[in-house]
């Protein structure tokens, strides 16, 4: 029997999943625009590593069951990101490793995911696994990217100002408290 050849931008995930198939490959970082945004202006995505992925696919036969079309998806990144402390790029590893079911229509993809901890996709005519990964990686970002330690000592707010200074503001209560006193307010 001939071995069929899949193309990750344009998959056929039935006959993917039907052949056990699998892929894995690297694409330049830059080719993922949604995930360049996300990136450090200092740090533009040209400049970070290639991004290893690798795709397979599975037929599972539940007993009683119709047939389950599965993709296992992993990746792994490294992104630059500006630190939210300090303000400069920091290296973030992102790695995926997921399993999603694939079904007939979007009704029962929503049905199942809610009733599920997997995921659950609604079946494409081609899947485009570029776009998949990319979903993916987005969602591995972290949500505040930081340092542990970063690398220039942190400003501190108003370090200039001597701490007689602010017991020297007027309260802009004690204001309001004396036009109650002589009954303006």
């Amino acid at each position: 029997m001939k071995q069929r050849a899949f193309v990750p931008e344009k998959l056929d995930l039935a006959a993917f999943a039907h052949d056990g198939a699998s892929l894995e490959g690297e694409w330049p970082a830059a080719a993922f625009e949604r995930l360049a945004e996300s990136g450090a202006p200092e740090s533009p995505a040209s400049q970070w590593p290639a991004l290893r992925w690798s795709l397979r696919g599975e037929l599972r036969q539940p007993k009683g069951g119709k047939a389950q079309t599965w993709l296992h998806v992993t990746a792994q990144a490294q992104v630059a990101q500006t630190c939210q402390r300090c303000l400069q790029p920091v290296q973030e590893s992102l790695v995926v490793d997921r399993w999603i079911r694939f079904v007939e229509t979007e009704a029962e993809a929503a049905e199942l995911d809610a009733d599920s901890d997997d995921d659950v996709l609604a079946m494409p005519r081609h899947l485009d696994a570029r776009e998949l990964i990319e979903d993916e990686l987005l969602l591995a970002l972290p949500l505040v990217p930081r340092h542990e330690v970063c690398p220039e000592p942190l400003p501190q707010p108003d370090a200039d100002v001597p701490e007689a200074a602010e017991d020297e503001r007027p309260n802009p209560f004690a204001a309001l408290a004396a036009l109650k006193r002589s009954g303006k307010a």
